[in-house]
């Protein structure tokens, strides 16, 4: 019965019989032996294989190449070599796949991240994509672990929608129209009527919307799938498909949702050193040295919660020139966000209190008719890596909420009417999940933390 590698490097029993099956990373020769290191995904580590070049044909021992798929039977021993405590005496060999050494693009030196993107479909060989995948798996199965041990259900919502969650309008239209010969109405608009759902239909930005008609009902939901954003930015840190985490949940405040957020995000990060500290190790390394510090910085600190006016107040005193401009009524700018966490408390920030203007329309208002109850946690060399509020239950304020932005309130009927028949207080948040990975692995762009990112231009694989 096959074995993978991880068990194996793990075993303290030598002496028997195994089989493992892998893809060679590296090859090479002294004297009459061949030493084979051989990978198979589960670990960030190769098993090596020993091969006496006497007991094989040279045909097969000439296939044996970087790249090649190989399934090896022999004897598990204890190493002879360093970096190891186990090998394998190889007495049968099988190539499943060879691996043309001249043209393969995967070889024993270092390679650009750009390079790597261009192989999107070979880029999960290499240890560092393979640790950043191995770390993903388990963020999302932690995300789910957690929720569920709490109480939470997941609810699937829709990808493809008729709302547009932020009011942004950079949405993905979805329509099975004749693009080159559309069907017109009398006035000489598009007649949608023709269309599948006979109305415009979009790919979702949020599952938000439909999150909290759940939640008014099944008490605590979360979400966790893909969203979309058709916005034409080229930066290390957006994506036209992402997947978002958005729990909500029914008759929680604003200081619930913060409680929630900062014990779910310590949950995640010390699940990950938990459970992923081979390839943690491996990125702190080779990526960024200070990543398993910055983790451990997060556990040890409670996060600083403080209001948007007080931190616009610091940002205003700082002994700094920013590159974006500081004031009340302004957006802050990642440069901002991570001042307040790296330098001013050196500790997670919790922000809370944004002007209206600048958040979305379903946010719980204040008092002061100036501020919502919105809430962003900022992270140490990150900046914002979830955003929520408060929802607002209160219908009238809600309508003329959406009346001021000249959202289509015909559009958000099946919103409101949940603020009609039986309203109550309710929170949530978003955490996008390749941010969470860009984190929990040290990449310094989020295209490498998703294994086919789609960004303006780019659709390959």
């Amino acid at each position: 019965m096959r074995k993978k590698v991880k068990e194996l490097l793990a075993s303290h029993v030598t002496g028997e019989r195994v089989l493992v099956k892998g893809w060679v990373r590296t090859k090479r020769e002294i004297k009459n032996v061949a030493f084979v290191a051989l990978n198979d995904g589960s670990t960030i580590n190769n098993i090596q294989i020993v091969i006496d070049i006497n007991n094989f044909p040279s045909d097969l021992l000439k296939d044996i190449t970087t790249g090649a798929s190989l399934a090896v039977t022999g004897m598990l021993v204890q190493s002879q070599g360093k970096g190891q405590s186990v090998e394998i005496n190889a007495s049968d060999i099988t190539i499943y796949g060879k691996c043309d050494p001249e043209t393969y693009p995967l070889q024993k030196k270092g390679h650009s991240m750009e390079f790597l993107r261009e192989i999107a479909h070979l880029r999960f060989r290499t240890n560092t994509f393979g640790a950043v995948m191995r770390i993903r798996h388990a963020m999302a199965f932690a995300i789910h672990k957690y929720f569920n041990d709490r109480g939470f259900y997941y609810l699937h919502t829709p990808i493809i929608t008729g709302s547009d969650a932020e009011g942004a309008g950079e949405m993905f239209h979805v329509t099975t129209l004749d693009l080159e010969n559309l069907p017109k109405t009398k006035d000489g608009k598009i007649d949608y009527e023709q269309d599948f759902f006979g109305k415009p239909a979009n790919l979702t930005v949020s599952g938000q919307l439909e999150g909290e008609l759940g939640a008014l009902a099944l008490g605590e939901i979360y979400t966790f799938g893909p969203t979309f954003r058709a916005e034409n930015s080229n930066t290390p840190r957006h994506l036209a498909e992402f997947w978002m985490i958005e729990p909500e949940m029914a008759f929680w405040d604003i200081t619930d949702n913060m409680d929630l957020a900062e014990d779910f995000t310590k949950y995640l990060i010390r699940y990950g050193l938990d459970n992923c500290r081979e390839d943690l190790e491996f990125l702190n390394k080779m990526i960024d040295n200070g990543l398993i510090e910055r983790l451990e910085f997060v556990l040890a600190n409670s996060y600083m919660r403080l209001t948007y006016t007080e931190a616009v107040s610091i940002l205003e005193a700082a002994d700094r020139k920013w590159e974006y401009p500081v004031g009340w009524g302004r957006d802050l700018q990642a440069e901002h966000e991570r001042y307040l966490v790296e330098t001013h408390f050196k500790r997670p920030v919790i922000l809370t209190d944004y002007p209206m203007n600048i958040k979305a329309f379903y946010m719980k208002q204040n008092d002061d008719g100036k501020t919502v109850r919105a809430m962003d946690v900022l992270f140490p060399g990150i900046g914002e890596i979830i955003g929520g509020s408060q929802r607002e239950e209160e219908l009238d304020k809600l309508t003329r909420r959406i009346e001021d932005l000249n959202l289509p309130l015909k559009d958000l009927w099946w919103y409101l009417d949940t603020r009609k028949f039986g309203t109550a207080p309710h929170s949530g948040f978003g955490l996008g999940f390749a941010r969470l990975i860009l984190f929990m692995t040290g990449m310094s762009n989020i295209r490498d933390v998703v294994p086919f990112p789609r960004t303006p231009r780019n659709a390959e694989f």
